[in-house]
């Protein structure tokens, strides 16, 4: 029989010499399992769930922005989070998408094992092709304990990463425009 999370995190407390029946450790293993299975609940999701149909007709050609989208994942190699902000911009073609959408689907990624990189290719990539949009940049700023906590312990770091889909790739114009509107 497969033992349950709680179980699982009660064997790996247990391994450091703790008492798990000391008053501050009970029913840690519980509340360690919940807690762990709300931070990669983005596994249970799917992109049709996230959007649910918010896509909406708009004759707008003009770039959409939308920036400081806080966000917090888990690094896939240490399992220690990573907390930062999104920036999301596109140009639509003919539909838009409803603006909580963005933050959705940025929260369904995250909420994964994770590296910074990816998540930033997947919410592009997840954008683009939900809206049609003509291009779609994504910048991700984030601060990870995993180089805060343990190896190099830099308090100050931040991991910046960017994709640029579409003309905010092929047209220095859009994604200067894009940079622009980051900064103001």
């Amino acid at each position: 029989m497969k033992p349950t999370p709680a179980e699982l995190y009660a064997s790996l407390i247990s391994s450091t010499g703790e008492d798990l029946q000391r008053p501050g450790l009970q029913g840690t293993p519980a509340r360690a399992a919940t807690a762990f299975e709300y931070l990669t609940s983005g596994y249970k999701q799917s992109v049709q769930e996230v959007v649910n149909d918010a896509l909406f007709p708009s004759d707008s050609n003009d770039m959409v922005v939308v920036r400081d989208i806080e966000l917090f994942s888990l690094c896939e190699h240490h399992m220690l989070p990573f907390i930062g902000k999104a920036h999301v911009g596109y140009i639509p073609t003919g539909k838009v998408l409803g603006l909580s959408k963005v933050a959705r689907i940025i929260d369904m990624y995250a909420r994964r094992l994770q590296i910074q990189e990816q998540l930033t290719h997947q919410v592009a990539s997840t954008i683009a092709e939900v809206t049609g949009a003509a291009g779609v940049g994504v910048i991700i700023e984030a601060k990870h304990l995993c180089m805060m906590m343990r190896g190099v312990e830099k308090q100050n770091s931040v991991m910046k990463t960017s994709a640029m889909l579409g003309s905010f790739r092929a047209n220095l114009s859009t994604r200067s425009e894009f940079l622009a509107l980051l900064n103001n």
